[in-house]
């Protein structure tokens, strides 16, 4: 039996199911009817089978072309998706990008970065997860997340991380509070002072940890709460002073709601977006089979390189952002051919 089948073969094939005759299949493919004819007489022989009973004019698929029919569809599906890639904008970013981002940036930074990349890249999707800085990291070590943006350190080895811009953190009181009256806090106010804070394992708290232990050995922590808007509610109440980004309280400063009080705390911090190492990643599977998986240089850390095109695009680099130094494409974004 020969193995030289052609799509013009399967075409008639497929086309002589649909149309129940070998002239309605040869009007739908612009044939003659005996070069459509010729086609499945061709393919019957190659194949060492006979696909049809000829029941006069008409031909009635039988049992051995029933059970090759899926396949022959298969094939004819994968030429159409050939030639619909070969026709797409070259370059084209299309997947799914998994984004997993501490709160603050996954609240107040991501969202119109994220709508901004939609726009420029439509064939791609974007899945933001909130989570705090430990989780982000754990997610993309375990390829549930293909980039981070956490707020201070990366502390994972197999992890590599950019800079990405700085932020600012203030101690913020309900305006009632009696410590707003002051002209700043002393260090006094801080160990007095009951804190409603961010859960252990954010990056939100652990900046406010570094940045107080200096001063004051042990502070008086009345809430541990997940989520920076019920922080702003408690401090709002007045049940005792908060630590936030100062994007995140902008819009209560602004109001009156809340005060940001001076304190001699340095809270400067630096918001990072995070991927792993390619030679961890190729140790791991999962995601990182993509080709793109490889060493930049001997000389510097093995990660995936962002493509420039993703670099270009909005959801790294706005007029009020640094860009990251470093290029990397993400394993779960193919390109069109």
């Amino acid at each position: 039996m020969s193995s030289y089948v052609t799509f013009r073969q399967l075409q008639v094939f497929v086309a002589v199911i649909r149309g129940g005759a070998v002239s309605a299949a040869a009007r739908q493919l612009s044939l003659s009817q005996s070069a459509a004819s010729q086609a499945l007489g061709d393919l019957e022989r190659q194949l060492g089978v006979v696909l049809f009973e000829r029941l006069g004019r008409r031909l009635e698929l039988n049992d051995a072309g029933r059970r090759l029919m899926p396949y022959a569809e298969k094939v004819l599906n994968g030429l159409d998706e050939l030639i619909d890639a070969a026709r797409e904008p070259e370059g084209e970013l299309r997947g799914t990008l998994h984004v997993a981002a501490s709160a603050t940036i996954g609240t107040y930074l991501l969202p119109m970065l994220a709508g901004r990349f939609i726009e420029r890249h439509p064939s791609a999707d974007l899945q933001l997860r909130l989570r705090n800085t430990e989780e982000v990291m754990r997610d993309i070590q375990r390829f549930d997340a293909d980039l981070g943006f956490i707020e201070g350190q990366c502390s994972e080895s197999r992890l590599v991380s950019e800079v990405w811009r700085q932020d600012e953190m203030v101690v913020v009181a309900a305006p009632q509070y009696p410590l707003v009256y002051r002209d700043g806090l002393s260090v006094e106010d801080l160990q007095s002072a009951q804190w409603i804070l961010r859960e252990p394992g954010s990056g939100t708290r652990s900046i406010f940890e570094a940045a107080i232990h200096p001063h004051v050995e042990r502070i008086r922590v009345r809430m541990e709460l997940e989520q920076h808007e019920a922080i702003k509610q408690a401090v709002r109440a007045g049940f005792g002073l908060g630590c936030l980004s100062r994007l995140s309280v902008a819009g209560e400063l602004d109001r009156g709601e809340l005060v940001a009080l001076n304190s001699p705390l340095q809270l400067t911090r630096l918001s990072r977006w995070s991927g792993i190492r390619s030679d961890t990643a190729v140790r791991c599977g999962r995601r990182s089979k993509s080709s793109c998986a490889r060493p930049t240089s001997d000389a510097g850390p093995h990660v995936f390189p962002l493509s420039p095109r993703f670099l270009a695009s909005p959801f790294l680099a706005s007029p009020s952002l640094t860009a990251p130094a470093a290029v990397r494409p993400l394993p779960a974004l193919r390109r069109s051919v």
